[in-house]
C-alpha cells in the first residue's frame, strides 16, 4: 500500500525497520530529535532523514493519543451539528426558537431603511414658484422611476429618481443605436429654455412619495444641485460597503454579539442625528455612517440566523427574514403617508432599534463561533445556560459532549482573519465565484429596472408612484416564492445555476432579439409595429428583474453556508460587499446622465456566461453540516451536478476512499516529502 511504501521509504529501505514507538504513540527521547521537521537542513541527499508516520489505529486514522495540546482539539466538539446542536435539543428547544424570532424582528425595521431613499430622495415635480403648476419643468420627465440601488440584503426593487430637464436635456439620444432595449425618453424642451427656466431662485413642488417634504425640497436639489441626490445615494451605498468589509472582520474577531449592538448604538445615534441635518452635505455624511452601522446589524443577524439553525432548516428560516423585511417594503408607503415629512420619517425609521438594546440582556453570543474559536471556557457556560433554559438533563448528553469539554477547557482560543482564505485552494474559488455572482445579479437587476423604465410613457400604469412601487416589490416577493420551490428541488448550486440562466437569457434576449425586431419594423411589410419591440421588451425585464433578483440572494445564503464558521462574517462581508459595488453602478450612471447605460448592460451580460460555468465548480450545501474550521471549508469540495447512474465510475474519489490515503495528509501536515521516483499515491514512477 501507500502508507507501507512511505514507512520503508522513512526507515531507509526494507530491509530496515522503523523507529520503535511506545504505546501512548510517541517516540523515545533520541528518535524524537531524529524525526524533527527538516527545516533548514539538506533533502534526502544531505543524510536527513523523513519523519516516521504516526502509528495507526484500526480506523485507518492517525491515533487519537497522538493529539497533544498543541493538536486540534476533539473532533465531537468540531462536530457542532451532529453533537451539540442534538444535545441542546437542535430548533425544538423553546429557547432557540426564541432567539430565531429575535432574529426576525429586526428585519422589519431594517425593511424600512433599506427602502427609505426611494421616498427621502425621490425627485418630484418642480416649477417656478408663481408661474403656476402648468409650467412644471420635470412634468414630462420620466415619473416612474426604476432601480433606486439602495436595498442591500434583497435585490434593488425601488424607483429611483432620474435628473430633472437640465440633466434630461444633456442626455445623448443614441440609444436607438446602442441597442434596441432602451427607448428614447421623450424629448425635453430646448437646452437654452431649460436654462432660463432654471434661472429661478424659489420653487413649489409635486411630491409624489406621500410626503409633504422631502430631502430634495427642502433644500432645492434640482437643476444645476441635483447631481447632489445622487451623491447622497452613493454615500449610502459606500457607508454599507464598508461596513460589510469591516464589520465583518472585526464580527469573526471579536464575536457577533459585540458587533450587533455597537452597530444598533451608533445607527441610532447617526440615523436620529440626519433626521437634524442643517444641509445637503451634513446629510450625505451621515448618511455613510448609518450605512456603515446598518450593515453590521445586518451581516450579524444574517450570521445568527445560520448558526443558530440545523442543516435542514437554514434556507426556510432565511427565507421567512427576507419576507419579513418585505413586509417593510409593502409598509413604508403608508408610513410614509403617516408621517408626511421626511424628518419625522427617519426618526420614525430608527426609533425602532431602541428595542434592540434590550438583546444586550437576552441575546447571547453565538456558540457555535464560540466552539470552532476554542473558547471552551465561555462554551461551557453557555451550554449549561441553554441547558438550563430548554429543561435539558445531562443524562441526554448521549455522545458525551461535556466530559470531551471538560478536557478541552484549558486550550487557548484560536481566531482567524479572513485574509487566511488566500492561502486555501477551494476555499477562495467558492468565494470568488460567488463575489462575481452577487455583482452580477445585484448590478444588472439595474439594467433591467431602467429597461422597464423606458416604457412607462406608453404604459399608464408604469407613470403612477406607487404603481412602480409595488410592481418592484411584488417582482421581489415572487422571486423569493420561487427560490423557495426551486431550492427544495434543484438544491442551492442547481437552484443558483437556473436563475443564472434564466437572466444570461433576458439579458440576451433584450440585447439582440429586440435590436433585430426593431430593425424588421422598420419595413412595411414586415408586419410588425413598434407595439410589438415593447412587450417583449417588458416582458424580458420583468424576467431579468425577477431571475436577478434571485440571484443576488442565493449568492449571499450560498456564500453563509460554504463559508467555516471562524470567517463566516468575513466572507458573507465579501459578498455583500460584492453587491453593493453592483448596485452602486446604478447612482453612478445616474450621476453621468446615464451615459454608458448600453455598455453597462453588455458588460454585465458577458459576466452572467461567465457565472454560469463558475457556478459548477461551487459545492452543494444542501443538508449539509456547516464548515468550522478552514480545514473543513478546504474539504467542502463539489459534486457531480446530476447523481451517477448504477454502475457508473465516477471521476473524483469519495472520502470513503480518500481515507487510505489520510496518512499521506498527516506526513504533508508535518513537513513531510516523498522520497525520490514516488508519487502522491503511492506508486512508483517509471
Amino acid at each position: 500500500m501507500a502508507i507501507d511504501r512511505r514507512r520503508e521509504a522513512a526507515g531507509g529501505g526494507p530491509g530496515r525497520q522503523p523507529a520503535p514507538a511506545e504505546e501512548n504513540g510517541s517516540l523515545p527521547p533520541g528518535d524524537a530529535a531524529a524525526s524533527a521537521p527538516l527545516g533548514g537542513r539538506a533533502g534526502l541527499g544531505g543524510g536527513a532523514e523523513i519523519q516516521p508516520l504516526p502509528p495507526l489505529h484500526p480506523g485507518g486514522g492517525p491515533h487519537p493519543s497522538c493529539c497533544s495540546a498543541a493538536a486540534a482539539p476533539s473532533l465531537l466538539l468540531l462536530d457542532y451539528d451532529g453533537s451539540v446542536l442534538p444535545f441542546l435539543g437542535g430548533l425544538g428547544g423553546g429557547y432557540q426558537k426564541t432567539l430565531v424570532l429575535l432574529t426576525w424582528i429586526p428585519a422589519l425595521f431594517i425593511g424600512f431603511s433599506q427602502f427609505s431613499d426611494s421616498f427621502l430622495l425621490d425627485q418630484p415635480n418642480f416649477w417656478c414658484r408663481g408661474a403656476g403648476k402648468g409650467t412644471e419643468l420635470a412634468g414630462v420627465t420620466t415619473s416612474g422611476r426604476w432601480g433606486d440601488m439602495d436595498n442591500w440584503t434583497s435585490l434593488p426593487t425601488t424607483p429611483f429618481s432620474t435628473a430633472p430637464w437640465e440633466a434630461a436635456g444633456n442626455r445623448s439620444n443614441s440609444s436607438g443605436a446602442d441597442g434596441g432595449d432602451t427607448p428614447p425618453l421623450p424629448s425635453p424642451p430646448d437646452k437654452g429654455d431649460n436654462a432660463s427656466n432654471c434661472d429661478c431662485h424659489a420653487w413649489d413642488y409635486g411630491i409624489r412619495a406621500g410626503l409633504v417634504q422631502n430631502v430634495v425640497s427642502k433644500w432645492d436639489l434640482v437643476c444645476d444641485n441635483a447631481w447632489k441626490v445622487h451623491i447622497a445615494k452613493f454615500s449610502l451605498l459606500v457607508g454599507l460597503i464598508f461596513g460589510y468589509l469591516i464589520t465583518g472582520c472585526i464580527a469573526d474577531w471579536v464575536g457577533r454579539r459585540p458587533v450587533l449592538l455597537f452597530s444598533i448604538i451608533f445607527i441610532l445615534i447617526f440615523g436620529l442625528t440626519v433626521a437634524l441635518s442643517v444641509n445637503v452635505t451634513m446629510f450625505s455624511t451621515l448618511r455613510f455612517f448609518e450605512g456603515f452601522c446598518l450593515a453590521g446589524i445586518i451581516l450579524t443577524l444574517y450570521a445568527l440566523r445560520i448558526e443558530l439553525c440545523p442543516p435542514g432548516k437554514r434556507f426556510m428560516i432565511t427565507m421567512v427574514a427576507s419576507f419579513v423585511a418585505m413586509a417593510g417594503q409593502f409598509l413604508m408607503p403608508g408610513l410614509a403617508a403617516l408621517c408626511r415629512d421626511w424628518q419625522v420619517l427617519q426618526a420614525l425609521i430608527i426609533c425602532p432599534f431602541l428595542l434592540m438594546l434590550l438583546y444586550w440582556s437576552i441575546f447571547p453570543e453565538s456558540l457555535r463561533w464560540l466552539m470552532a474559536t476554542q473558547q471552551f471556557e465561555s462554551a461551557k457556560r453557555l451550554i449549561l445556560h441553554l441547558t438550563q433554559k430548554n429543561c435539558v438533563s445531562p443524562e441526554s448528553d448521549i455522545k458525551g459532549v461535556m466530559p470531551e469539554l471538560e478536557k478541552e477547557l484549558s486550550r487557548r482560543p484560536k481566531k482567524v482573519c479572513i485574509v487566511k482564505v488566500v492561502g486555501t485552494r477551494n476555499l477562495w474559488k467558492n468565494i470568488v465565484v460567488l463575489c462575481v455572482n452577487s455583482l452580477t445579479g445585484y448590478g444588472i437587476h439595474h439594467c433591467f429596472a431602467r429597461s422597464m423604465m423606458g416604457h412607462e410613457v406608453k404604459v399608464p400604469l408604469l407613470e403612477n408612484f406607487y404603481a412602480d412601487y409595488y410592481t418592484t416589490a411584488s417582482i421581489a416577493l415572487v422571486s423569493c416564492l420561487a427560490m423557495c420551490l426551486v431550492v427544495r428541488f434543484l438544491g442551492r448550486r442547481g437552484g443558483l445555476l437556473l436563475f443564472m440562466i434564466l437572466t444570461a437569457l433576458a439579458s440576451l434576449l433584450q440585447l439582440g432579439l429586440l435590436n433585430l425586431i426593431g430593425k424588421y419594423s422598420q419595413h412595411p411589410d414586415s408586419g410588425m409595429s413598434d407595439s410589438v419591440k415593447d412587450k417583449f421588451s417588458i416582458a424580458f425585464s420583468i424576467v431579468g428583474m425577477f431571475a436577478s433578483h434571485a440571484v443576488g440572494s442565493l449568492s449571499v445564503f450560498f456564500c453563509a453556508e460554504i463559508t467555516p464558521t471562524v470567517i463566516r462574517c468575513g466572507g458573507l462581508g465579501l459578498v455583500l460587499a460584492s453587491a453593493g459595488f453592483g448596485m452602486l453602478t446604478a447612482p453612478i450612471i445616474e450621476l453621468h446622465n446615464q451615459k454608458g447605460y448600453f455598455l453597462h448592460h453588455i458588460i454585465f451580460a458577458c459576466c452572467t456566461l461567465i457565472c454560469i460555468i463558475c457556478i459548477l465548480l461551487l459545492p452543494e450545501s444542501r443538508d449539509q453540516n456547516l464548515p468550522e474550521n478552514i480545514s473543513n471549508g478546504e474539504h467542502y469540495t463539489r459534486q457531480p451536478l446530476l447523481p451517477h447512474k448504477k454502475g457508473e465510475q465516477p471521476l473524483l474519489l469519495t472520502n470513503a476512499e480518500l481515507k487510505d490515503y489520510s496518512g499521506l495528509h498527516d506526513a504533508a501536515a508535518t513537513g513531510d516529502t516523498l522520497p525520490e521516483g514516488a508519487t502522491a499515491n503511492g506508486m512508483k514512477a517509471m
